[in-house]
């Protein structure tokens, strides 16, 4: 399989359906029936791996290790949430991307997510 490179631009998308597994009161993160903050970040995270999913070689994955957002606004049962991530800066391993997730035109949250490229194998055996 080939590979494209890690740059600047990428973009990747990932979506949800707001479940009860998902609502804050399931994930433990409050007690009331719409998307958990936790959810919002996973999400989010899926968006962010998608966007550099072609550019990881053989071996490589990349683990999440800071990420700082803003939860702005409830989904409800049933509402399709959309998240976006797009690679703002690469430094060698470490890869930032700017997110939004949104329900139809409505902004539900907006973050600043940080990423590792790891050696898989490497990775799994440190633990």
């Amino acid at each position: 399989m080939e590979t494209t490179p890690i740059t600047t631009g990428l973009r990747g998308t990932a979506s949800r359906t707001v479940t009860e597994e998902l609502t804050a009161a399931a994930l433990g993160s409050g007690d009331v029936p719409v998307l958990g903050t936790p959810a919002v970040l996973a999400v989010i995270e899926e968006a962010a791996c998608a966007a550099i999913a072609g550019s990881l070689g053989p071996g490589r994955t990349s683990v999440g290790v800071w990420v700082e957002m803003e939860h702005l606004k409830p989904s409800a049962l049933g509402a399709v949430v959309e998240a976006t991530a797009e690679l703002i800066a690469s430094d060698k391993r470490i890869l930032e991307f700017t997110c939004e997730a949104r329900e139809g035109d409505t902004l539900v949250a907006r973050a600043r997510h940080r990423r590792v490229v790891v050696d898989r194998e490497r990775f799994l055996g440190s633990i």
